[in-house]
């Protein structure tokens, strides 16, 4: 099943069985390109939740959102991605009302103020990052599938069920990819 496409900002990756089944972190992943080009491209896991708060990692504030795990790049720097470039200056533009970063005082500032929910913003540490031209070889070995037909500006208020987030965008991809949705995480315990 090849996929190889464009990839563009805003395009959100499945992994499929076929990526390196000991790797853990990928499994049954669903990264947002967040930034794609000739340097690279950096992309945030949105369906892994670390046993974290944001109160927990930075006790200055009383905000009890969690926080997910968003690869292994620089896993111990705080990310968000966000639909409020007008309350966060210098929000990075990825698709759509969907943007990432901005002033971090802000954001603080705002949740304290119950004006940035769970509904605007999901908290991640670290990134999933490719160096030029590796994420394109990826797709050509089948590791990841390009999903279509997802509403990427919903994506941070659907988040809520992240456990199925994964299977519930492959299941929208197409009856090739129904054996897939329904094979169990690890095979070898079926």
């Amino acid at each position: 099943m090849s996929n190889y496409t464009r990839i563009n900002k805003g395009n959100l990756l499945l992994a499929t069985p076929s990526s390196n089944p000991l790797d853990l972190q990928f499994s049954r992943s669903t990264i947002l390109i967040a930034e794609h080009n000739l340097e690279g491209t950096i992309g945030f896991i949105l369906n892994k939740p670390l046993d974290l708060t944001l109160n927990q990692l930075i006790p200055t504030t009383t905000s009890s959102l969690s926080i997910f795990e968003g690869g292994p790049v620089e896993s111990d720097k705080l990310f968000c991605i966000h639909n409020r470039p007008d309350l966060i200056n210098n929000s990075i533009h990825i698709i759509d009302d969907l943007y990432w970063g901005g002033d971090y005082n802000q954001v603080f500032a705002l949740l304290e103020e119950n004006l940035l929910t769970k509904q605007n913003i999901r908290f991640i540490l670290g990134y999933t990052g490719w160096e030029f031209q590796q994420l394109e070889d990826e797709l050509e070995n089948d590791y990841w599938i390009i999903a279509k037909d997802i509403k990427v500006p919903e994506l941070i208020s659907t988040l809520s069920s992240y456990k199925y987030y994964w299977k519930n965008c492959l299941a929208k991809q197409g009856k090739q990819y129904e054996l897939w949705v329904n094979t169990p995480e690890n095979p070898n315990l079926n």
